[in-house]
């Protein structure tokens, strides 16, 4: 058994293995918490409830996806850059909508895609260096935020709130588009999100953020190949490209 402890502020933070899976996938997308794992492998979107039969679904037309998020499960957003579409599915994998920003007026050039609440996505904006969050069934953008003057490296939301990883600074939106934390990146690439609290990468390290601190704290966690990483309640996921390990994340 692996175990750690860590200050987060006034907290305790202990890390313990709770099982591995064998699992072959290119990107782990998701886990619910009903232990759904949603996953690609080239071109097909699965989606495998524990104990079931998995579904999925693939666009020949669009090729492999750049990033998928199913934070929503009935309204899971496929994002293929290639093209510059998103298409969006519902809880059967079944797609109810297509977004092609090619077609659109304004043009966006857009690189990077997050859930919004109700019919709206955040959109990185590629052609004013901007975040947008954009209603899809209206075509119009409900929020504009401030340019930002480096590249974006990874972007995480939920119904509330927005972050942004740059190569220079975390920000953190609310759905108003407000500002509310601007954190310096020290090397970070690639983010989790869940509950508002953030697990950050940086080489092979794992970082800790609770909602209640800008406090970024070193995570110890084994010595393996982290190819992806998710958060889910207070439950970490590595995967290292064979196996998803997973680990039980509580504060105290």
């Amino acid at each position: 058994m692996f175990f750690s402890t860590l200050a987060v502020g006034q907290s305790t933070m202990t890390l313990n293995i709770k099982e591995t899976i064998a699992l072959k996938a290119d990107h782990i997308v998701a886990v619910d918490n009903f232990e759904t794992i949603y996953y690609t492998v080239s071109n097909i979107l699965y989606k495998k409830p524990k104990n079931q039969p998995s579904i999925n679904y693939s666009n020949v037309q669009l090729g492999i996806p750049t990033t998928v998020n199913a934070y929503n499960p009935l309204k899971i957003n496929m994002f293929f850059q290639d093209f510059n579409s998103v298409v969006i599915l519902d809880n059967r994998l079944a797609e109810i909508y297509k977004i092609d920003f090619n077609q659109l007026q304004p043009y966006r050039f857009v690189t990077h895609v997050s859930t919004g609440y109700d019919n709206t996505l955040w959109v990185f904006n590629q052609e004013i260096q901007q975040l947008e969050l954009y209603d899809y069934k209206t075509n119009k953008r409900r929020i504009t935020t401030v340019p930002v003057q480096s590249n974006v490296l990874d972007l995480k939301s939920d119904y509330n709130y927005c972050w942004m990883l740059t190569e220079n600074y975390l920000y953190q939106y609310t759905y108003f588009g407000s500002l509310i934390s601007k954190i310096e990146n020290k090397g970070y690439t690639s983010m989790a999100l869940n509950n508002e609290n953030l697990v950050l990468k940086s080489d092979a390290s794992l970082f800790y953020k609770s909602k209640k601190s800008d406090a970024i704290i070193p995570l110890k966690t084994p010595k393996l190949l982290i190819n992806q990483f998710l958060l889910t309640n207070e439950t970490l996921y590595i995967y290292d490209s064979e196996k998803l390990h997973i680990y039980q994340l509580k504060i105290e």
